[in-house]
């Protein structure tokens, strides 16, 4: 065991999961870096922030990237403060879904844990889907890889099992990959940004608040033709919102970090901050590079592969890309890790009409919840083949889940943060953990998360992607019907009270069983 982590703290953290009922089955050994490196590998502005680079420029120009990417990140930054709050006093593993549970009820915290699931597996194979665009779009022509849907859909399922494979071996081997992750987002990031500034024609600080309509066709066709530029501001916090999201995989994980009740806010706070900045750097440079920017706008979604043509030299941009690609499938391996702990720790409440004893099971070799694991990455497989063999109004409907993937992750943060601000306080939590904000700047920042909510509700269906409220409110009705008629009978939800204690003989077997020694 090492120095910084003695026995006296692996008591300290087992006994606080005892606490909420729960037997120590995972392995804890993620340090706090590890925990900060799997959020900041799940963010992996290399990914989000490349994929969906036209957004800022296709809609305002490049004040999209100079002003708006902070704006997007200070409305993601507030739901990670809000978060990191409730991430100390309650690190356990599923973290959104029982925190849901036990701030607000059953019902609150069964509806968490289904928008969770869904907006982590869409995403999964949203994050993929653009790992093999990107391939595509760099290597794929010395392979015929053109991008079609079939080699899409074959590509991702090659992936995204070889991540579950990692994941199924140990969350050691994960931690190790998603750290070093850490260290090629941070270099290749830097290898970027100097390029572009480097090679830039000219430099021209002034595009990065200088607001151009480029809708419609003059961006090509990224976002519908407006003359309202306040309204396309707003829709350029798609790419700032979208790529700052994830780091609800340090909360995921707390049951297998050490100090976790310090580590895991720390880590969901440092995870933001540092992509929120970094990304800044990366877009801007990346702007400030682009030769014409009408040229750039009128590429459209391309934009980013056409600024790297005209100035980078080949070598020099072979070598980033293969950081870029690198970076994207250990982002996915990441979120494997996120969606298996959140499947996990849900059917381990018997939260999955069926099947919920497997897939709450841990390998005792691996100490890894192998079965939530492999179902998650078949979910996510199924999700892509029917995302890209289904057409709507000629356009694939991957584009209409993606934003609603960006609805059903910030309602699952959101609906535990409304708990927790009528919870403060009370006998339902009545003491914060040790990281916490005083009283007034905690409340002041869910309030702000929660407003934040409505502008990410408002610019995620906004068109072309009006099609996404009535998925999301098929979704919400849906789910009601399905707790009126069945969970709620069915559904107990997290341990609270006598069932905690009453949990002592079923916590110590678990652990027995996984040969986790007290």
């Amino acid at each position: 065991m090492s120095s910084d982590y003695s026995d006296k703290d692996k008591h300290e953290d087992v006994k606080i999961l005892h606490g909420m009922g729960y037997a120590q089955e995972l392995s804890r050994s993620m340090s706090k870096f590890s925990n900060f490196a799997i959020s900041f590998s799940i963010i992996c502005i290399l990914s989000g922030g490349i994929n969906s680079f036209a957004q800022a420029i296709s809609s305002v120009g490049g004040a999209g990237a100079g002003i708006g990417w902070i704006v997007g990140c200070i409305l993601s930054g507030m739901f990670a403060l809000a978060m990191a709050q409730i991430a100390s006093a309650f690190p356990t593993a599923g973290g959104l879904y029982h925190w849901a549970s036990i701030l607000g009820n059953r019902f609150w915290g069964w509806l968490t844990a289904w928008l969770n699931l869904l907006g982590l597996i869409t995403v999964l194979g949203a994050i993929n889907i653009g790992t093999a665009y990107f391939f595509a779009g760099t290597f794929g022509g010395m392979f015929g890889f053109t991008g079609t849907d079939m080699q899409v859909v074959t590509f991702v399922a090659a992936i995204t099992i070889v991540q579950a494979l990692f994941n199924h071996l140990g969350i050691k081997i994960t931690t190790l990959l998603t750290d070093i992750s850490g260290y090629i987002i941070f270099l290749t990031t830097a290898v970027l940004v100097l390029a572009c500034l480097y090679f830039a024609p000219a430099i021209d600080i002034s595009r990065l608040w200088t607001f151009t309509n480029y809708s419609g066709e003059a961006g090509g066709n990224v976002f519908p033709q407006s003359d309202n530029i306040s309204y396309l501001f707003l829709l350029c916090l798609l790419l700032p919102v979208y790529t700052i999201t994830g780091y609800d995989a340090s909360a995921h994980t707390s049951e297998e970090t050490k100090n976790a009740a310090m580590s895991v806010p720390k880590g969901i706070i440092t995870a933001v901050f540092w992509s929120s900045l970094i990304g800044w750097i990366m877009i801007c440079a990346i702007t400030l590079a682009i030769p014409d920017m009408a040229t750039a706008a009128g590429q459209g979604w391309g934009m980013f592969f056409a600024t790297m043509d005209a100035v980078l030299p080949a070598g020099l941009k072979v070598a980033i890309y293969v950081g870029i690609l690198i970076a994207q499938f250990l982002c996915g391996l990441a979120t494997v890790t996120s969606a298996s702990r959140m499947l996990f720790a849900f059917s381990r409440d018997d939260g999955m009409p069926v099947a919920s004893k497997a897939l709450a099971s841990v390998s005792p070799k691996y100490r890894t919840p192998v079965n939530a694991i492999w179902t998650s990455t078949v979910l996510a497989i199924l999700y892509v083949v029917l995302a890209m063999s289904i057409k709507v109004a000629g356009t694939s409907i991957y584009v209409i889940v993606v934003n609603s993937t960006l609805v059903f992750l910030f309602l699952s943060f959101t609906v535990p943060l409304v708990a927790g601000l009528f919870a403060y306080g009370t006998a339902k939590w009545p003491n914060p953990g040790p990281w916490a904000m005083s009283v007034g700047v905690y409340k002041l920042v869910t309030v702000l998360a929660v407003v934040g909510m409505g502008v990410i509700l408002f610019i995620a269906v906004a068109p072309p992607n009006e099609r996404v409220l009535w998925v999301v409110l098929g979704f919400i009705a849906l789910a009601l019907i399905l707790w009126v008629t069945v969970e709620n009978r069915r559904f107990e939800g997290p341990p609270t009270g006598e069932r905690i204690a009453a949990r002592k003989a079923v916590i110590a077997a678990a652990e027995a069983a996984v040969g986790e020694k007290g």
